[in-house]
Order: C-alpha cells, then structure tokens, then sequence
C-alpha cells in the first residue's frame, strides 16, 4: 500500500471531533531541509568524543548504536554510563537557531486549529522554545512536553506516552499526533490517535522507501505529508 503525500484522503469525519493537536518538534514542526538537528546530531558526536576519548569515527558509530537501541544517544549514554543528562542536553542544544526560517504560515494554520495544542519532544524545553519562537509558533501552543517531563525516558517507550496523556488529560480518540519517524506513531495510534508522518518535502516514494528503519510500522500511520502548514490548512477547510 502507498501512503499518500497530501491531505486529499481527508474526510469531515476523521479531524471534526478533534480537541487535542500533538506535534513532535525536531524535523516535524521545522522543515527537514532546514538541517538543524543536524548541528545537534554534531554536538552529541563531539561530546562522546570528549566524554569516552574516542576517534571521531568510532564515537560517531557508538552514537548511532546507542539511538537504535536505547531511543535517544542521551538515554544510552545514561544507561551505560551514567552522564549527567542535564550537562548533555544543555552541551548538544548550543546550537545557532537562526537556520530555521520563520514560518507564518505554520502559525497561522497552528493558532486556527479548535482546542489545545502541544509540543511532544524527545529534546528539553529550552531546545523547544528556542525553536518554536525562531519559528514564530511558540506563543499559539499550551504547553510543551519534554523529555524531562518524560523522566528522561524517551519516545516511542508506551510509559511517556502514558504520562503525557494523564498530566493532560488527553483522549486518545479525541487527539491527532503528528511525527517524522513512523516507530513514534505506533503507541499513539494503540492509544486511538489519528497519527500524521511528516516527511521532508517533495518525497514522492512509497511509505517503507521514506522511513526503512521502520518498515513494520505501516498500519501505525493514518495520513502522510510532507507540507505541515498546507496540511492542517486542509484539515480546517474539509
């Protein structure tokens, strides 16, 4: 089955009853052209470096190692070695925010949207206001749920899902989420959610071609797009 890169599958039915809208932040909210987290992803890299007293290369293997199996580099350097999480995330979030571009669109089409609006991200809170207000959306969102707020336990763990919808009282049926990995998606469409992957923009492949690294996840993923403004704009006008 191919995943269709618009919004034209939408029916009045599947975002009326909508009171709950939940994005992730890195790559979803800003355009993956934009390359910011990948000012993050060098950071982290060089932090490794300076932590374990690695070659470059083999701090940057170990760091892909510790994503795939523990969610996000920081919980594996935890787990493995017992960082401090609060000296990682300020280290790998000293980055210039000025990459990304305002986008009044994206605000405009966020503030119209009927009920609460939250950011979901595996990064701190800082790192997540930083880039909504370079984004120009930070003051349109109630609240942002981060990975402190997590327990420092990372997406996709069913756990931080659990927490974030009893703090906020969320409604899986009720709730749409919107993400760049499909493997994020899997616990909020069990949840009932309406899941939405964000892909970078012009990807016209089918859906395992987008993302291999989550070929089973599929059936998680209600709606695929690889423009987030003109999307929910759709969703306001069905």
């Amino acid at each position: 089955m191919t995943k269709q890169l618009s919004a034209d599958r939408i029916s009045a039915d599947r975002f009326s009853h909508i009171t709950d809208w939940v994005f992730d932040l890195d790559n979803t909210l800003y355009p993956h052209h934009s390359n910011l987290f990948s000012q993050i992803d060098v950071k982290m890299t060089a932090y490794m470096t300076d932590l374990l007293q690695m070659e470059h290369e083999e701090a940057r293997k170990l760091q892909k190692q510790l994503y795939l199996e523990y969610g996000t580099t920081l919980n594996g350097l935890m787990k493995r070695y017992d960082i401090d999480p609060d000296d990682f995330l300020e280290k790998v979030h000293d980055i210039d925010y000025s990459w990304l571009d305002p986008n009044p669109a994206l605000g405009d089409a966020i503030r119209a949207l009927p009920g609460r609006k939250f950011i979901f991200t595996n990064g701190d809170r800082g790192h997540a206001e930083r880039t909504a207000r370079q984004l120009g959306v930070l003051d349109h969102f109630d609240d942002i749920f981060d990975i402190v707020a997590a327990g420092l336990l990372p997406k996709p763990a069913a756990a931080t899902y659990d927490k974030f919808v009893a703090l906020h009282r969320v409604v899986g049926r009720n709730a749409v989420m919107f993400e760049d990995l499909a493997r994020n998606l899997a616990v909020p469409k069990k949840l009932g959610m309406t899941t939405v992957l964000v892909v970078p923009n012009n990807f016209e492949p089918t859906f395992t071609e987008i993302w291999e690294q989550d070929p089973n996840e599929e059936d998680d993923v209600d709606f695929v797009t690889d423009n987030l403004a003109e999307f929910l704009e759709t969703v306001m006008k069905v």
